[in-house]
């Protein structure tokens, strides 16, 4: 649940440019977070190397992956008529298709997949894709082949990542991996092992490469953010056995965001996702510093209930968050925030729910990803907690929660009308051809006439109306940011 479901993004599958002189086919496609759609690009990186161009007909792919997501059940179902489909056409329409789970999934159900159901021939965890070369050579011989092992070490610092579906744009740079918040509820420190951060040179590398090939912005990306922590490498957890100039050299999230500002200041910074416990003031001030890190935070709270925080495992209180919200009020007044909530977690009570709509009525949250409680197999909250609240009553709940969201989200959207904006264009609106869309810095969608401007640019535009998702208005001219 602590990262954010793009549904709109869900099952897309890769298209790279073509390399000369490959000769195998890959069908590769995406479910999950974020994370999993910049894995994806690892992979693919490592699989171009190893004579693979991708294709979008799966019946005439040699290799078929699809990378999947423990987060939720829904996802879970979704991966399974996948496979179901794949095992279709190969055995319809191409005996000699090979076909791979990668991700969170892998780990989980490895063996399931390979020996119960022998719906796969190859399994691979988030740590292991480097050893993909080695994999594939198992499978080419005809046997099936894993790798789930979770590293301490790897970053994929290393490897340059193609870039999946990209507008050319837009993309995601990976600054940690893995979790060592044991949330109740969640699956990601099992299924991606602990938490490690990547060499902070190896980032700055990354984003100055995108800026040369025209990107405008960045999102740094991992399961937590705000813990990033590098002081020459090694776990976060085994900072406190480090040296005294390992210590006094470190680089925490807040010194990163700066280094990334200051080293492309023409392009945009986002970053996601937080963790409340994480979050410290120095993010905020460094966010106030720079134009260029975007107005924006994805703050998940999930409850606004203590009792049921204490129940997740959130190292957080409800009071807690207010504070880190009125400071970045304080020091950031249009700050977008967004949310992650679940309604029904086991003995969740009438009267903890209703903490959690005063909590969203007290932050007036841009936005939010809603869900209702569902167990997932291997958490804490499945092994010692009771699923014990009826259907009907988490679907209510969520029902009550997602409403005051639209409520206060309109609200929002209604704030800009009459201000004037700063729009990075993404690409044509939905709606008409006439129009582009775009994003505010505080993440908010933006449409206007195209007039002479074109994908990639800065503008300032003044807003002269809205829907409850859409900021509705007109260019006046380039920002500074051009």
């Amino acid at each position: 649940m602590e990262k954010t479901i793009d549904e709109n993004k869900q099952g897309e599958s890769l298209i790279l440019e073509q390399k000369e002189g490959n000769k195998r086919k890959l069908f590769i496609e995406s479910y999950g977070c974020a994370m999993n759609f910049s894995d994806s690009e690892i992979v693919a990186s490592i699989l171009s190397e190893q004579g693979f161009n991708t294709t979008q007909t799966i019946e005439e792919a040699d290799l078929v992956l699809v990378n999947t997501c423990s987060i939720r059940d829904k996802a879970e179902q979704t991966v399974r008529k996948r496979l179901e489909k794949y095992n279709t056409i190969k055995n319809n329409h191409n005996p000699k298709m090979k076909v791979g789970v990668l991700g969170c999934m892998a780990e989980r159900l490895k063996s399931k997949f390979l020996e119960e159901e022998k719906i796969v021939d190859l399994v691979v965890g988030p740590d292991a894709y480097k050893d993909l070369p080695n994999l594939l050579a198992e499978v080419d011989e005809g046997r099936d082949a894993i790798n789930v092992i979770l590293s301490k070490e790897e970053t994929y610092g290393d490897i340059s990542p193609v870039r999946l579906n990209s507008n050319g744009i837009t993309a995601f740079v990976s600054i940690t991996r893995g979790c060592d918040n044991m949330c109740t509820f969640c699956v990601v420190p099992f299924t991606r092992g602990r938490e490690r951060s990547r060499d902070p040179q190896s980032i700055i590398e990354e984003i100055n490469d995108l800026a040369n090939k025209g990107y405008k912005e960045v999102t740094l990306l991992g399961q937590n953010v705000d813990s990033y922590l590098w002081y020459g490498g090694g776990l976060k957890k085994d900072f406190d056995k480090a040296s005294d100039i390992q210590k006094a050299t470190a680089v925490n999230f807040a010194k990163l965001l700066d280094m990334c500002a200051i080293a492309q200041p023409k392009m945009r910074f986002r970053f996601s996702t937080s963790n409340p416990q994480d979050f410290t003031i120095d993010v905020i001030e460094t966010m106030a510093k720079h134009k260029n890190i975007c107005n924006y935070i994805h703050l998940p709270v999930q409850s606004g209930s203590n009792r049921i925080l204490k129940a997740m495992n959130r190292l957080h209180t409800r009071e807690e968050y207010f504070d880190i919200i009125n400071n970045i009020r304080k020091l950031i007044p249009d700050c977008g925030i967004s949310q992650d909530m679940i309604s029904g977690f086991p003995t969740e009570t009438e009267e903890d729910h209703q903490d959690t709509l005063s909590l969203m009525r007290y932050v007036k949250y841009s936005y939010g990803y809603m869900f209702a409680y569902s167990e997932r197999p291997g958490t804490l909250a499945e092994r010692k907690l009771e699923d014990d609240i009826p259907e009907a009553i988490k679907k209510r709940r969520l029902a009550e929660i997602v409403q005051l969201q639209r409520d206060l989200s309109e609200e929002v959207m209604k704030s800009n009308v009459g201000k004037v904006v700063e729009v990075l264009i993404e690409k044509s609106s939905k709606k008409s051809d006439a129009e582009w869309s775009g994003r505010t810095s505080e993440n908010l969608v933006a449409v206007f006439p195209k007039e002479h401007y074109k994908e990639g640019d800065f503008v300032n535009v003044k807003i002269n109306s809205c829907t409850s998702a859409t900021l509705i208005g007109e260019a006046v001219g380039y920002s500074e940011n051009n």
